[in-house]
């Protein structure tokens, strides 16, 4: 196995540029995909984010396509968020700097016509979300027969979001003789089955057990009664010393909970130390707050699930899970915001009663036991409101049911002896056979 970049028999263009970006050794993902995706084999990648992938695959296939050439796109990159397609464009053009290789990136949420101009000037690599890439293919924008590649990356948050028919699409147009690359943090069985009808005899890699936290990360588990006790919480995380937090990520499960805490952060702290992000928020502001969180300007994210795959922010320190995410592989992908790159990091998740199910079966997925901490001192813990305390109830319900469709519940509609009585009664009245019987008898007494 390769020690090395230079065992890849790369050429000095992608090895300078490898130079430049600081890496010295292949991570392990990289030392197993690399040589067969430079052999044309079709590779399967179960590897989670922070190991390295987005340069396991644009390397060699830099090195596959060498310099510009033609009009029309070689090599296609699917990828399931905007996000995600714009920081693996960055890789490749970083990647490919000393190449004369040109690179088009394709998303929603503004107009195509500048993404159709840049096509049209020739490009050698697309990167784009599924929706978008189709819509500008159908309009007579994108020729697909010269494709020698196509890499679906983030395969199983594809699967999530509902973008199989795209995908379906996608495989219909581009040329039958071409390289496939599928990677995915988890291999669910749609995963599995996509990989079946998209691979050819694979080469299969799997560089950790399946979703498994990577072995730099400290997590941590509070339980936490209320959203007034985890503010308290999360404030008293902040301002304790020894925790050290350089450069945070807060993920909230809604785009109210996460607004709600960016508010309270940027009062309590400075404005300008906090951005957040979510679906609400238009594209502009997205990559302003990304790249603002990057570049150090800004030390707190607060965010939805819409960041938690595929941004690689480098020296993040801690995430902290606001709430626990319902979506059991969420909690693999948010937390390896962190201890990236083979560095250090700290995941800590705040859990009320009803997200103790989800805790539960997250910690099945990962196969590991979250170490449970207490309420650091000097926390106050609030009493949980009514409503909030109704809201949890019901959710804990409704989990009981999922796991027992027999249990009734402590919402289960009794109803008493009046209220069947009155059920009855509005029922007769409703009932037209009851309602032709009474016209039926006022006709008679006119007679």
């Amino acid at each position: 196995m390769a020690a090395a970049f230079d065992d890849f028999k790369f050429n000095k263009q992608v090895l300078n540029a490898i130079a430049d970006a600081g890496y010295t050794e292949p991570t392990p993902v990289q030392q197993k995909a690399i040589p067969s995706i430079l052999n044309g084999q079709d590779v399967m990648g179960i590897a989670q984010t922070g190991t390295g992938k987005t340069a396991a695959y644009v390397l060699p296939i830099i090195m596959k396509l060498k310099y510009a050439q033609g009009e029309h796109p070689r090599a296609l990159i699917v990828s399931p968020t905007r996000e995600l397609a714009m920081q693996i464009e960055e890789n490749i053009k970083a990647y490919s700097k000393y190449t004369d290789l040109r690179t088009v990136v394709l998303y929603g949420g503004l107009g195509p016509k500048t993404q159709i101009e840049n096509i049209k000037k020739g490009v050698d690599i697309i990167v784009a979300t599924p929706g978008r890439f189709m819509d500008i293919y159908l309009a007579g924008n994108i020729v697909t027969k010269t494709l020698q590649v196509l890499v679906l990356d983030e395969a199983d948050k594809m699967m999530d979001m509902g973008f199989m028919p795209q995908i379906n699409r996608i495989l219909e147009i581009v040329p039958r003789k071409r390289q496939n690359l599928l990677f995915s943090a988890t291999m669910s069985d749609k995963v599995h089955q996509l990989a079946g009808n998209f691979l050819e005899f694979p080469t299969v890699i799997e560089v950790t057990p399946q979703a498994t936290p990577a072995q730099t990360i400290t997590q941590k588990l509070y339980y936490v009664p209320n959203i007034k006790t985890k503010i308290n919480v999360l404030r008293s995380l902040l301002d304790a010393e020894e925790n050290a937090i350089s450069k945070l990520i807060v993920f909230c499960k809604t785009r109210t909970v996460a607004e709600d805490i960016y508010k309270y952060l940027a009062r309590k702290y400075d404005e300008k130390q906090v951005k957040v992000l979510h679906a609400n928020k238009g594209q502009n502001t997205r990559i302003n707050s990304i790249n603002a969180f990057k570049e150090d300007e800004v030390k707190i994210l607060v965010a939805t699930d819409v960041a938690s795959r595929g941004i690689d922010v480098s020296n993040v320190s801690h995430v902290i899970n606001f709430d626990v995410p319902v979506v059991y592989e969420d909690y693999v992908h948010r937390i390896g915001r962190t201890g990236r790159a083979l560095q250090s990091g700290e995941a800590i998740t705040f859990c009320n009663p009803a997200e103790v199910y989800y805790m539960g079966k997250i910690q099945k997925l990962i196969r590991q036991t979250v170490d449970v901490y207490p309420i650091p001192d000097g926390v106050f813990v609030e009493q949980t409101p009514y409503e909030e305390k109704q809201n949890q109830d019901r959710e804990i319900d409704m989990q009981k049911r999922k796991e027992n469709p027999d249990f009734k519940g402590a919402f289960h509609e009794k109803k008493t002896q009046n209220q069947r009585k009155k059920f009855d009664e509005a029922k007769k009245k409703a009932d037209p056979r009851t309602a032709h019987a009474k016209a039926a008898k006022r006709q008679k007494k006119k007679r």
